[in-house]
């Protein structure tokens, strides 16, 4: 399990550190298996891939999903705080949750909580300056492992303008919060901010957003001094696209067009995901001895 420590190796020693979104322990395995040094738990994938949504999924909901992701895999996790599910005595009971969950970080918003639906159409409610710097310090208070990594994410670009968000972000790094999270609504807002934020600044690339926001790809986040880039939805649209795509053949022929040989390699791949390889080890020493290799 990859706790604070690494994560903060990681933000150390990474020019710019990639953060894939998972949805599951099965996902993050995968993240961790390609190469990446952590792992991103985020609302809108737990809320989407539950069917319950992003603003009525709740703390406990979250750091369950959260413990059981983070037991199976060896990088960091960083995990959506919401809002700290709200005032600063919630937050602290938040940090809490997750630091014992095995959570490497959170990120906590400056949106008003509870969240309301409109939020994923671009109706945004942010809460004041005051009120978001004191979560931060309770945050900070709460933390038992100093180094937990404390991410305050600020939306007031969208609703209060570039310059707020900047004024917000150093505001955020002034009461505590180790990087900050923020959302240029253009190009050229997206390289200013790296240089006016006086804190290490989070990017979110989110695939499929009808809010305009630019995607950008690692290389470019790096030019600009971006230190951290979450990838917030990507797995469970991809999932979506590819689950349909078969689905819809079989209700549509009665067979799925799907390559025999690709799906045994496909399948082979989950069970080493999973660690089968191992239990059929045991399995042999114990239960089921001269079983063949």
């Amino acid at each position: 399990m990859g706790g604070p420590t690494a994560l903060r190796q990681a933000l150390a020693s990474e020019r710019l550190l990639v953060a894939p979104v998972c949805y599951d322990a099965l996902t993050a395995r995968l993240v961790e298996t390609l190469g990446f040094k952590v792992a991103y738990l985020g609302g809108f994938a737990l809320g989407a891939t539950t069917c319950i949504s992003e603003p009525l999924t709740t703390m406990a909901e979250m750091a369950a999903q959260a413990r059981g992701i983070a037991r199976r895999i060896r990088i960091p996790l960083v995990v959506d705080g919401d809002a700290g599910w709200g005032e600063p005595l919630h937050t602290m009971r938040a940090v809490h949750e997750f630091e014992w969950a095995g959570v490497a970080g959170i990120h906590i918003e400056d949106q008003h909580y509870p969240k309301r639906a409109h939020y994923h159409k671009g109706l945004e409610h942010i809460v004041s300056t005051d009120e978001m710097q004191m979560k931060i310090r309770a945050a900070v208070q709460a933390r038992e492992d100093k180094g937990f990594v404390l991410i305050a994410r600020t939306d007031a670009m969208r609703t209060h303008g570039f310059a707020e968000g900047i004024a917000r972000g150093n505001a955020y790094a002034d009461a505590g919060a180790d990087l900050v999270m923020c959302f240029p609504n253009t190009v050229e807002e997206a390289r200013r901010a790296p240089g006016e934020i006086h804190a290490p600044v989070v990017y979110v690339n989110s695939q499929g957003n009808r809010l305009g926001r630019p995607l950008f790809s690692t290389d470019e986040l790096q030019d600009m001094g971006w230190k951290l880039l979450i990838e917030a939805i990507t797995a469970p649209l991809v999932a979506v696209q590819a689950i349909k795509r078969a689905y819809a053949d079989l209700a549509r022929t009665g067979r799925m067009a799907l390559d025999p040989g690709e799906m045994r390699a496909i399948r082979k791949e989950i069970e080493d995901l999973v660690g089968l390889e191992e239990h059929y080890r045991v399995e042999a020493a114990t239960v089921e001895p001269g079983t063949p290799e």
